[in-house]
């Protein structure tokens, strides 16, 4: 039997990096002291999400994967604790900015960065002011504990995203988020719509998913303040919530997967024996 031990956090950040940076590598290692194997910050942990509105000076925050501190960080937190940890950051490769992840070994190793496909814009979430549509692809990383499939927030909106991790051989389905009210429509709560999202993934490719959010309410008082909804969650391959958190408070989500119990229902159920590629042309077409 092969099992997983995943965990998600869920965290309220100050703006201020290094203590944004140390309270997220303080809340890994409380997670590998409850026993998780692979662990997920929120999103662009080192800092407040500076989306919401666009201001050049901000594109200082990025840096290159081998220079950025939250990587950095994250590295040794990875090495000292023996976890893998899914880290995003923002990036800079040359003139070009990305919403990135690397994912980090349990001997502080990048195995290797993902850079987010889906880029939204619209009132508070305004990322392709800073971030390029990524270029790698999807990706998956083969751990000890198993094989990890990684997107990032909007990507988790698109069952492309879940679906092809999924082919290229994931056991657990992570989706590390920046999320909450809508500047546009105070009215609009998308959180149960966000979790339903994911727990389709869940149902439709009969595998974990595990989820994280930031929490808290960022530049109050100012015309760009949002408040982030937590309500992180751990879903299992039938699609029912193992583990979960509320709007406010701070912690983790955690559970232990059965990989092989995950794949005998995967076959069982048949969703990819019954699949039909080749009626899948219009998917992959931009028309």
């Amino acid at each position: 039997m092969r099992q997983v031990t995943v965990a998600g956090l869920q965290l309220a950040f100050s703006d201020n990096r290094d203590k944004d940076i140390a309270m997220t590598a303080a809340a890994v290692r409380a997670a590998a002291a409850a026993g998780a194997q692979v662990i997920l910050p929120p999103e662009l942990f080192e800092g407040h999400y500076f989306c919401r509105h666009e201001d050049e000076s901000l594109f200082a925050r990025a840096l290159p994967v081998d220079k950025h501190p939250a990587v950095a960080a994250m590295r040794e937190v990875a090495r000292t604790t023996r976890t893998f940890i899914p880290t995003s950051f923002f990036e800079k490769d040359g003139h070009h900015h990305y919403n990135s992840l690397a994912m980090i070994d349990d001997e502080g190793q990048v195995m290797g960065v993902y850079r987010k496909s889906h880029i939204p814009d619209g009132p508070g979430y305004e990322e392709k002011f800073y971030f390029r549509p990524g270029n790698t692809g999807f990706k998956v990383w083969p751990t000890k504990h198993g094989v990890i499939g990684v997107g990032i927030c909007w990507d988790q909106w698109y069952p492309e995203t879940a679906r092809a991790m999924m082919l290229q051989g994931a056991e657990v389905l992570m989706f590390p988020t920046a999320i909450g009210t809508e500047p546009h429509d105070p009215s609009l709560d998308t959180r149960r719509m966000w979790r339903r999202a994911m727990v389709g993934h869940a149902v439709s490719n009969v595998v974990g998913v595990v989820a994280c959010n930031r929490i808290g309410t960022e530049e109050a008082g100012t015309p760009h303040a949002q408040t982030f909804y937590g309500t992180s969650f751990i879903a299992d391959q039938r699609g029912d919530i193992v583990s979960e958190l509320d709007d406010h408070t701070p912690g983790m989500v955690i559970a232990t997967f059965d990989l092989d119990l995950q794949a005998k229902h995967r076959a069982a159920f048949g969703f990819f024996r019954d699949r039909r590629p080749e009626l899948y042309g219009r998917i992959s077409s931009d028309i």
